[in-house]
């Protein structure tokens, strides 16, 4: 008897500890693999990855929507996507780092040579009459002041001479000086009168001479051509200071100011340099270019510089600010947006949207968006960008993905 109750407790006691193991493994089990089904952050149409609900629902082409989850895997916000490191060298990824640094911006655009308009003389004649002789005969010939230019024959150049002779005759100092003051204004230099009162003889022709030295431009008169008041007959501009003409960006026109050092080159000279400043802004915008105008000033002793020549003209607007910049091609600019991409390590990837301030020639300055030291994306930023940006799953380029993973990439 003694021995059945022993065998009876055994077996209890065998059933018991069979009960423990297997309540253990159930539990262990159990927090290996919860039974709560994850939750789906969003809905998504099979066919088109931007139409997207909160719910279950059908697509605009009656197909049911896909739901997107979470990685179990991993903690990443939306829109962080993982690849593999030969994906991520096959694409050819390059980073760079958000700093702060002194603020170096240049304005690069092309300009052109002007006279200085400002010592730019244009000869106009005040009576009727013909070019009896001409002493320039084309544009570009270099004049000294006082050169003869022309000589015109002017019936009223003739009577205004008769009309001083006969006042000086009678001795009327009041016809005098009036008859004096006519030929002036018919710009007849004092010289000249002078020695028409001396010699007492009415000349035919006179001879109008250059007031400045330069060159000559814009010729258009001949031997024999009849002028009146209002034809343009000749122009004289100097060249030992021209005015370059340049346009920029109506973006970039805050940068630029009055006095700012400007370097200039040409195709003509190869190597040579030529240093400058802005002169003037003009204060009126082209509605279809969308560029101001600038003028700027450069020396020209050695007169190499001529009308019409184009050049190439940096404005340096370089200012003494340290800002937050990246690359300027790490920034993917559109219409409503600007985004970079950031890099977090271990091939995660997230676009960010930035306030961007300021456009240089290499760099952009971020004023909000992005923290001193963070690793952007400066190469191949698009691609990423269009797939974070979708917050969808980017493991479909990932080699070493799960069957189940690979299976919802391929509805997407």
């Amino acid at each position: 008897m003694k021995t059945y109750r022993q065998l009876f407790a055994g077996i209890a006691l065998g059933a018991a500890c069979a009960v423990f193991i297997t309540l253990q493994v159930l539990y262990s089990s159990e927090a290996e693999n919860p039974s709560v089904d994850p939750q789906p952050l969003y809905w998504v149409a099979p066919m088109d990855s931007e139409y997207r609900r909160d719910g279950p629902g059908k697509s605009p082409m009656g197909m049911d929507l896909v739901p997107v989850y979470a990685d179990p895997a991993t903690n990443d916000a939306p829109g962080t996507i993982r690849i593999s490191p030969d994906i991520v060298n096959n694409l050819g990824v390059r980073t760079a780092t958000a700093e702060v640094s002194d603020w170096e911006s240049e304005i690069r655009t092309v300009g052109y040579v002007r006279y200085d308009e400002d010592r730019l003389r244009h000869i106009h004649p005040r009576v009727s009459g013909w070019v009896e002789t001409l002493h320039v005969k084309a544009e570009g010939d270099p004049v000294t002041a006082g050169q003869a230019l022309y000589e015109l024959y002017s019936p009223e150049l003739v009577n205004a001479q008769e009309e001083l002779l006969l006042a000086t005759k009678r001795q009327n100092a009041s016809l005098i000086q009036a008859a004096r003051d006519r030929l002036n204004a018919l710009q007849i230099s004092n010289e000249f009168i002078n020695a028409l009162e001396r010699s007492g003889e009415v000349a035919q022709t006179v001879t109008f001479r250059a007031r400045q030295g330069g060159v000559v431009d814009n010729l258009a008169i001949r031997e024999g051509f009849y002028v009146q008041p209002g034809t343009t007959m000749l122009s004289i501009g100097t060249l030992d200071e021209v005015w370059v003409a340049a346009e920029v960006f109506e973006r970039q026109a805050a940068a630029v100011q009055v006095g700012m050092p400007v370097t200039m080159t040409s195709d003509f000279i190869p190597g040579r340099n030529w240093e400058g400043s802005v002169d003037y802004i003009y204060p009126t915008l082209d509605p279809q270019t969308r560029t101001v105008r600038v003028r700027l000033k450069f020396a020209n002793a050695d007169q190499l510089l001529k009308p019409n020549m184009f050049a190439q003209v940096v404005i340096h607007t370089t200012q003494a600010e340290r800002v937050l910049n990246v690359p300027r091609e790490a920034v993917i600019r559109t219409a409503t947006q600007d985004r970079v991409v950031l890099a977090l390590g271990d091939g995660r990837f997230k676009s960010v949207s930035v306030h961007i301030g300021r456009v240089g020639v290499s760099s952009i300055e971020i004023l909000s968006g992005l923290e001193p030291g963070d690793r952007i994306v400066a190469s191949a930023q698009f691609l990423l960008d269009s797939e974070s940006s979708k917050s969808s799953d980017f493991q479909r380029l990932d080699h070493s993905v799960h069957s189940g993973h690979s299976s919802d990439a391929d509805h997407d």
